[in-house]
C-alpha cells in the first residue's frame, strides 16, 4: 500500500469516529471515565518483581475496552512480566510451555506455531491487538505480557483466530522517573544473553523508553547456533489532559540453523510408529545449508482522546516488513539402520498495512450501565514467495536414498533448482464492528458483530496462473455473563469465526482454493471465573469447537489437505495469583479430545486431530523466604499425543520438571538460577510431519544477572 493510499484510509477513518463521537448517545455517565488502553498505560519498570503478582486483574484485548477479566466471558490467560523473568524465559515459545490448552508446534524448525484447542496456526499472533502474522520466531525483550484467548475470536481480531490468539502487550513510557535496567544471563550449553531496558522522562509531557538484547543461541542439538538482535525505543506524548500519542517502533533479526528434528520408526498398519532410538542428539540436516534468517521491522503510531469523561477513541497505525529466509534438509523416512533426505528453501517478503480505530462510550440508559464499541480496521497486506527444491549429489536426486545410519552421515553435496515458486499475493481487508457491554447488575451481556470484506488476488509467476476471490463474512458473538456476587462469574459464549480458503500465509490460490468457501470455526464455552482475593482467581471452562469445510496438513509432505470437518472438546481449569504475602504460583489442567468427523485423503473419520494431548497440567510456584532469597519450582506434563492425523506415530507422554532460585543481593542487584529438566528426562515436545519430531532440551541450567539503577 502507497503512503498516499495508507494516509487517505487513516482520514477516513478519523472521519468516522468523528463523526461518531459527535453522534454517540446523550446519556453518557460523568461519573466513570474509561480505564486508559494498554498503549498508554505506562506500566513501571518491572525489573524484580516479587511485589506483583502473577494474577492479572484487566486486560483490553478481548473486548477491545479496558474490562476485568471476570467481565469477560471467554477462557483467557495471562503471563505478566513477573512471571516471565521469574521463569527466565526469552521466547514466546518457550513462554507459552505453562498455559494448558496451547500446544507448541514444531514450526519447521523456524518459526512459531501453537495448536489451540485442536486448532493448528502459524499466524493468530497479534502485537498490542495488531496482526503480526509473519512466520518468524517471536521475542519478549519488548513484552510487558502475553495473552492468550483462546477460542473463536474474529468478532474482535477478525480472520481466523478459530482455535484462539496470542497477543503481545509491549512495554511502553513511564512519564514519572528515570530508570535503567541491565541484564545479563548464559546457560549450560554456551548460549548467552545482554539487554537493556531504559525510560527516561524527557520533559513533563514527553518520555522515552527503550529496551535492546542481543543473544547468543545454543542448544543440546549437534549442530545447532544462532543469534537474535532486537531493539525497541517507543516515544510517549501526553498532548494535553485528554490527548495521549506513542511512536514505537521494533527490530528484529534473527540467525540460526533450521532443525527439524529426527525422523520415526516402525510405523506399519498394525503397529504405532516411534521416534527413532539412540539418536536424540543427532542433526538430520547439512551445516550451512539449513538456516534460517529474518529480518522484521515494526512500526506503531497510536493517538487517543477522551471527548469527555465517557466518551474517548483511539486510533492505531501499523507498518510491518518481514525479509525472511530459510532452507532445509531434513528426514523423508527412516528404518531401524537407514534414513532418507529431502530438502528445499524459500524466501518471503512480506509488507503489512493496517489502521484501526475505536470509539469507546461508557454510559447508562436508566438503570442499565452500557460500554459501547464501535470499530473501524482497513489491512494491506503484499506477500512475494519464492521455492527451490533441494538436489542431492551428481546426478540431483530429489531425495538422498538410504543413508546408512552411521555417527556421521554421508550426506551427497546439495544444490538447488531454479525457483519452483515465484508467487504473489495482495490481500486487502475492510472491516467494521460493534459491541455492546450491556450490565444489568446480576447480569451482563457481551454481544457484538464484525463484517469483513476479505479480498486476495495472487499469481502464479511459473505457469502463470492468476486467481482472485473475496470473501464477505459476519462474525458475531454473544456471551452471557451471570454474577451472583461481585467477585464470581459464570459464563456462557458463542462466538462464530473464518478463515479463507488460501492457508493462513495467504501466499498463493490454486484452482481449488480459489473456488472454496472459507472454513468456519463455531465455538460454546461455559465457564466460571472466581477472584478468591484481589490478587489470586480460579477460572475453568468447558468448550466444544466444530470446524466444517476444513483442511489439515499431510503426515508425509506437511502440505495442507482437505480434512472436512472436525469436533474438538475440552475443559480448562486454572489457578493463578498470590496465595499467601510470599508465595504465589500459576496452576493449570487441560483435558482435550477432537478428531476427524469425515473421511479425507489424510484418514477416515475418526481419526484423533494432531498434536492434541488428551491431558495437559502445569504448575510455576515461587515461595520468598525473606526479603532477599527466594525460590521457584515447575512442572510441566503431557500425555501422549499423535504427530499427525495419520495417527501412525505417537510421541510419548512426558512430565519435566523446573526449578530457580532467586538472590536480591542489594537493592540494584539480583541474581538467578533457572534449571530446566531437573530428571534429565527424554521427551518430544512437538512434530511438523511423522518424521520430522523434536527432542526435548536434556537438563540445565541458566544464571542470571540483573542490575537497576
Amino acid at each position: 500500500m502507497s503512503i498516499v493510499r495508507f494516509t487517505a484510509v487513516l482520514h477516513a477513518t478519523v472521519a468516522t469516529i468523528t463523526l461518531l463521537a459527535v453522534t454517540a448517545p446523550a446519556q453518557a455517565s460523568e461519573a466513570e471515565a474509561p480505564a486508559a488502553d494498554d498503549a498508554a498505560d505506562a506500566p513501571d519498570l518491572v525489573v524484580y518483581g516479587r511485589h506483583v503478582g502473577y494474577d492479572a486483574d484487566s486486560a483490553s484485548s478481548p473486548t477491545k475496552t479496558e474490562t476485568p477479566l471476570i467481565d469477560v466471558p471467554q477462557s483467557v490467560a495471562v503471563l505478566n512480566r513477573t512471571q516471565l523473568d521469574d521463569q527466565g524465559v526469552a521466547s514466546l515459545g518457550e513462554a507459552l510451555r505453562y498455559v494448558p490448552g496451547v500446544v507448541l508446534g514444531q514450526g519447521e524448525g523456524h518459526r512459531d506455531q501453537v495448536t489451540m484447542r485442536g486448532q493448528n496456526s502459524t499466524a493468530d499472533f497479534f502485537i498490542d491487538g495488531l496482526r503480526d502474522d509473519a512466520q518468524y520466531y517471536r521475542p519478549l525483550f519488548n513484552t510487558e505480557r502475553v495473552e492468550v484467548l483462546k477460542g473463536a475470536n474474529a468478532m474482535i481480531f477478525g480472520r481466523g483466530g478459530g482455535g484462539g490468539v496470542i497477543n503481545r502487550v509491549s512495554k511502553t513510557p513511564d512519564f514519572g522517573k528515570s530508570a535503567l535496567a541491565a541484564q545479563a544471563s548464559m546457560d549450560s550449553f554456551g548460549g548467552w544473553a545482554l539487554a537493556l531496558d531504559a525510560n527516561q522522562p524527557l520533559s513533563d509531557a514527553v518520555a522515552l523508553r527503550i529496551n535492546a538484547t542481543h543473544e547468543e543461541l545454543a542448544s543440546h542439538r549437534d549442530a545447532f547456533d544462532g543469534h537474535f538482535t532486537g531493539i525497541a525505543p517507543t516515544l510517549g506524548w501526553q498532548l494535553g489532559d485528554a490527548t495521549r500519542a506513542v511512536l514505537a517502533y521494533e527490530f528484529a533479526q534473527d540467525e540460526r540453523v533450521t532443525d527439524r528434528g529426527i525422523p520415526s520408526v516402525g510405523a506399519s498398519a498394525t503397529t504405532l510408529g516411534r521416534p527413532l532410538p539412540g539418536v536424540y542428539d543427532r542433526f538430520f540436516g547439512v551445516k550451512g545449508i539449513n538456516a534460517g534468517r529474518v529480518e522484521a521491522h515494526i512500526a506503531r503510531a497510536r493517538l487517543e482522546h477522551e471527548f469527555s469523561d465517557a466518551l474517548s477513541a483511539n486510533l492505531t497505525g501499523q507498518f510491518a516488513s518481514y525479509d525472511k529466509y530459510y532452507a532445509n534438509v531434513y528426514p523423508r523416512g527412516a528404518t531401524a539402520t537407514t534414513v532418507e533426505l529431502e530438502g528445499y528453501d524459500a524466501a518471503t517478503r512480506r509488507d503489512n498495512w493496517m489502521v484501526q480505530g475505536n470509539l469507546v462510550w461508557r454510559g447508562q440508559t436508566g438503570a442499565v450501565g452500557h460500554t459501547l464499541l464501535a470499530g473501524l480496521e482497513a489491512t494491506e497486506q503484499d506477500t512475494v514467495g519464492d521455492r527451490r527444491e533441494a538436489r542431492f549429489g551428481p546426478g540431483l536426486a530429489v531425495t538422498t536414498g538410504a543413508l546408512n545410519l552411521l555417527p556421521v552421515l554421508a550426506i551427497p553435496a546439495v544444490s538447488f533448482t531454479p525457483r519452483s515458486r515465484h508467487t504473489r499475493s495482495d490481500v486487502r481487508v475492510l472491516s467494521a464492528y460493534v459491541q455492546d457491554q450491556v450490565d444489568f447488575g446480576l447480569l451482563q451481556l457481551v454481544a457484538g458483530v464484525r463484517y469483513d470484506d476479505f479480498r486476495i488476488a495472487t499469481r502464479n509467476r511459473i505457469n502463470g496462473f492468476a486467481a482472485k476471490r473475496s470473501d464477505r463474512k459476519w462474525s458475531p458473538r454473544l456471551g452471557v455473563i451471570v454474577k451472583p456476587r461481585e467477585n464470581i462469574s459464570i459464563y456462557a459464549n458463542y462466538a462464530i469465526s473464518f478463515l479463507p480458503q488460501s492457508g493462513d500465509q495467504f501466499t498463493v490460490l490454486d484452482a481449488t482454493t480459489a473456488t472454496l468457501a472459507p472454513e468456519k470455526f463455531r465455538n460454546l464455552e461455559a465457564g466460571l471465573k472466581w477472584d478468591f482475593t484481589r490478587e489470586l482467581g480460579l477460572t475453568a471452562a468447558l468448550y466444544q469447537l466444530d470446524r466444517t469445510n476444513t483442511r489439515a496438513t499431510d503426515p508425509v509432505t506437511g502440505n495442507a489437505v482437505l480434512s472436512g470437518k472436525s469436533r474438538s472438546r475440552g475443559f480448562e481449569i486454572a489457578l493463578a495469583g498470590r496465595i499467601t504475602p510470599v508465595w504465589q504460583a500459576s496452576l493449570g489442567y487441560a483435558w482435550q479430545d477432537g478428531e476427524l468427523r469425515a473421511a479425507t485423503t489424510a484418514g477416515p473419520a475418526g481419526q484423533r486431530l494432531a498434536q492434541l494431548p488428551k491431558h495437559q497440567f502445569s504448575a510455576w510456584t515461587r515461595v520468598d523466604f525473606s526479603d532477599a532469597i527466594g525460590a521457584g519450582l515447575g512442572l510441566v506434563h503431557q500425555s501422549a499425543e499423535f504427530a499427525t492425523i495419520s495417527n501412525r506415530v505417537r510421541l510419548p507422554a512426558y512430565t519435566r520438571l523446573d526449578a530457580a532460585l532467586y538472590f536480591d543481593v542489594t537493592e540494584a542487584f539480583a541474581f538467578q538460577l533457572n534449571a530446566e529438566n531437573l530428571t534429565n528426562a527424554r521427551y518430544y515436545p512437538s512434530a511438523h510431519t511423522d518424521n520430522n519430531i523434536s527432542t526435548g532440551k536434556p537438563f540445565n541450567v541458566k544464571a542470571t544477572a540483573r542490575l537497576k539503577f
